[in-house]
């Protein structure tokens, strides 16, 4: 049975140009491996650094992964990106051009008879509301029309937002942590599942929860260093490295 593969926090455009060639050299071999043994690919989110979609202009510095995007796609992988905190509005653009499915919030899918909930981790749970009343403004059709005008103008916006969700610290880290833990046990208190998968704050693992059978997956980042995806096959869930 073909396998489904999971990544996140990849972070396309963030680093230096040698680190992002070799970003993108691994997402290579890895779409290579899903091209050959893999029938759908989940992203979520925070693929890209930052993402701005104009009427008429595709924004400089991502050809390379929308030709392995597309590249995969020809090739009869479903992909499905949910959207992150810092590619959080994706428009039409995937979807229409590349066959892309593009979603938001939490998603519910049925995966060879396993129940998964699906997000990128961004807003969810109690607190973080300076980050929910400022997702609910920039995901604003009206006051992203506004940026359309003068791409070179809104791309600088975008790289400027970018920069300020990544002021963190590491205590913010551990917070993030913790709130998705506890997120994903409220949730098993609720109903039944058997995978909440995530990212976000860049702490890859899987933790079985207090309700059985459920589990709490986190896929991790590509810019610390690591090169970890998710993959589900045959009824089991296993965190590997590229």
């Amino acid at each position: 049975m073909p396998a489904i593969y999971f990544i996140s926090d990849i972070h396309i455009g963030l680093q230096d140009q040698k680190s992002e060639q070799l970003k993108l050299d691994n997402l290579e071999r890895l779409f290579a491996i899903i091209k050959a043994e893999g029938r759908s690919l989940y992203m979520l989110g925070d693929i890209l650094d930052y993402w701005m979609e104009f009427r008429h202009v595709i924004p400089k510095g991502f050809s390379r992964f929308i030709c392995l995007l597309s590249d995969l796609i020809r090739n009869s992988v479903e992909v499905v990106y949910v959207a992150g905190n810092h590619d959080f509005y994706l428009g039409r653009y995937f979807d229409e051009e590349l066959g892309v499915k593009t979603v938001y919030g939490m998603q519910e899918r049925l995966i060879d008879g396993r129940k998964f909930l699906l997000a990128h981790g961004d807003g969810l749970g109690k607190g973080d509301i300076g980050y929910k009343l400022f997702a609910r403004v920039v995901r604003n059709r009206f006051n992203l029309s506004l940026l359309e005008f003068h791409p070179d103008l809104a791309i600088g916006l975008m790289k400027s937002l970018s920069r300020l969700s990544r002021t963190h610290k590491k205590v913010d880290r551990v917070f993030e942590t913790d709130r998705l833990l506890n997120f994903a046990e409220s949730l098993a208190a609720e109903k039944k599942f058997d995978y909440f998968v995530c990212g976000h704050n860049h702490v890859q693992g899987i933790t079985e929860l207090s309700v059985p059978p459920c589990r709490y997956v986190n896929l991790g980042s590509w810019i610390e260093g690591d090169l970890p995806y998710g993959v589900f096959k045959n009824g089991i869930f296993q965190l590997k490295e590229l």
